[in-house]
């Protein structure tokens, strides 16, 4: 594992392999058996294993985590808080000046967040150990380069920040109050940004050549502002929907804990985003361009674009016939784990990895997907 794994995983493979345990993953997915020397009911919470699928969802979500650390840990590197409890970078100034135009405490969200991610992997991967149950590991696919600007690492990264294509729809999903995912599958919801979901776009600068026109900088600061809850809005649906298949309490417990930071996360990014300046950029590398409009203003603006509405706005659930509810969205348990995979790839954040990668990721959501709540 690179250093900086090293620094900040508390629970390294070689304690798990000191315990008999393997961290590879793999070989229990390739033909769907079961580590588990009794997973037809729940046992003990305390001292018991785990049945399939509370392990399946408590391992899907571990290596949705190892994910999410691994992009934070980039931006951090370039844009937040330098110190010694998220070693590795050095901080980029012109990225970080050029981000904190969306707001002044932008380098301390991104560390503080950069952190959560770190404890949520490390957290879900100890306790699936401490269960006797497979643990995740994706350090072999740690082998996409990543930024060679001032304040990068250099480290191989596992996830691609530099060819981003963004979904930016959740942006008027949740300002909707007469539609829901749940209940309209349907329905396209607005993008807020309609060129990002056009082409690949860098969201950190990929070499110091990126940072000398401020004009583009602050284009991919603000692809970073979006793509900050684009990720975020994901894992506000994820914990929810999956602890709907959950058997132990404790298991329950531990996706409506985490859950729950996901979306602090999200509505903390979801109103930085709404500060991005209005601007149009060309990437001098690739050509693509992309283009930030006024959301406040015509032919954008109103309830369903006014960058200042932070709260889910009510919205149908469950039955049309119910009143009007502010809820999570979507919250829809069916296929929730390979929904999240394809909406990742979709995004561009594996683009260089091999099939091995994603035969993974698909094994762990089918696994995850199956997973039912036992009595």
């Amino acid at each position: 594992m690179d250093m900086w794994s090293n620094m900040r995983t508390t629970f390294n493979r070689r304690s798990f392999m000191k315990n008999g345990l393997t961290t590879a993953g793999i070989g229990l997915l390739a033909n769907n058996s079961s580590v588990f020397a009794d997973d037809d009911h729940d046992h003990d919470e305390h001292g018991g294993r785990l049945t399939r699928g509370d392990a399946a969802l408590l391992r899907f979500a571990a290596a949705a985590e190892i994910l999410e650390t691994d992009f934070w840990v980039q931006y951090n590197e370039l844009a937040g808080v330098q110190d010694s409890e998220e070693p590795g970078g050095s901080g980029n100034p012109a990225f970080t000046a050029a981000l904190s135009v969306l707001d002044s405490d932008m380098a301390q969200y991104v560390h503080d967040n950069t952190d959560d991610e770190f404890s949520h992997q490390n957290f879900l991967n100890a306790y699936l150990a401490s269960k006797g149950a497979e643990t995740i590991d994706l350090e072999r696919f740690r082998t996409l380069p990543g930024s060679t600007a001032t304040g990068s690492s250099g480290q191989l990264r596992i996830t691609n920040l530099m060819q981003l294509t963004l979904d930016t729809s959740w942006w008027t999903r949740y300002r909707s109050s007469m539609n829901n995912p749940d209940l309209d599958p349907n329905f396209t919801f607005p993008q807020a940004i309609p060129t990002l979901a056009v082409g690949q776009h860098t969201a950190i600068p990929r070499t110091d050549a990126d940072t000398v026109d401020p004009n583009f900088l602050q284009a991919i600061a603000n692809t970073a502002g979006f793509h900050f809850p684009t990720i975020e809005q994901g894992g506000n649906s994820l914990y929810p929907a999956m602890a709907q298949r959950a058997t132990s309490v404790e298991v329950l417990r531990i996706l409506i804990s985490i859950g729950p930071t996901e979306t602090m996360h999200f509505q903390t990014w979801s109103d930085k985003a709404g500060n991005a300046l209005p601007l149009t950029a060309k990437d001098p590398v690739t050509g693509v361009s992309v283009t930030f409009p006024d959301l406040n203003s015509p032919p954008f603006g109103g309830e369903t674009f006014q960058t200042n509405l932070i709260m889910p706005e009510p919205c149908p659930f469950l039955s049309r016939k119910l009143p009007p509810c502010s809820i999570i969205r979507p919250t829809e348990t069916k296929g929730i784990a390979g929904n999240v995979v394809s909406f990742l790839t979709a995004m561009g954040l594996f683009i260089g990895q091999p099939k091995a990668f994603f035969r993974l990721l698909h094994e762990l959501a089918a696994d995850a997907d199956a997973a039912r709540r036992e009595r």
